[in-house]
């Protein structure tokens, strides 16, 4: 299941490169990523409601609560960084280099989780590179 769900971000991600890069014609970058962050909190807290899950809220520990707030101060600088490389650049070469999350994270994943690193991956990650470079310049 797991798979229809990551399928499903990367064409979510895809409409929202495209989507935000004619919607922010005209917009302050910062604007439109305010703007775009409401739209995700009220989606997110429905789906809270909706699926009955604001009970677990008492039951996150602290150390949860820190590195959950930790990863949305991520998130928001890397969307305001996004939108602002989308108002500037082409989409075709903003979304590239930042799809090269895909490596940085694999080689934190190693580093930090102790997750496998094998010679797959780092051809993947390779090939990922390049292929960012190749679509870039």
């Amino acid at each position: 299941m797991w798979f229809w769900f990551a399928l499903g971000s990367a064409v979510f991600a895809a409409l929202t490169a495209i989507l935000a890069k004619i919607g922010i014609d005209g917009v302050d970058s910062n604007l439109a990523t305010a703007i775009r962050t409401v739209v995700v909190v009220i989606m997110a807290w429905g789906m809270v409601f909706l699926t009955n899950a604001q009970g677990g809220l008492s039951q996150i520990t602290k150390k949860s609560w820190i590195f959950l707030i930790l990863s949305g101060l991520a998130t928001g600088l890397s969307w305001l960084c996004y939108y602002k490389a989308l108002q500037v650049g082409d989409a075709s070469k903003v979304v590239p280099i930042d799809k090269l999350s895909v490596v940085i994270t694999l080689v934190l994943a190693f580093v930090f989780l102790h997750e496998q690193f094998t010679v797959k991956s780092a051809i993947g990650c390779a090939l990922i590179g390049v292929g960012t470079i190749l679509m870039v310049i």
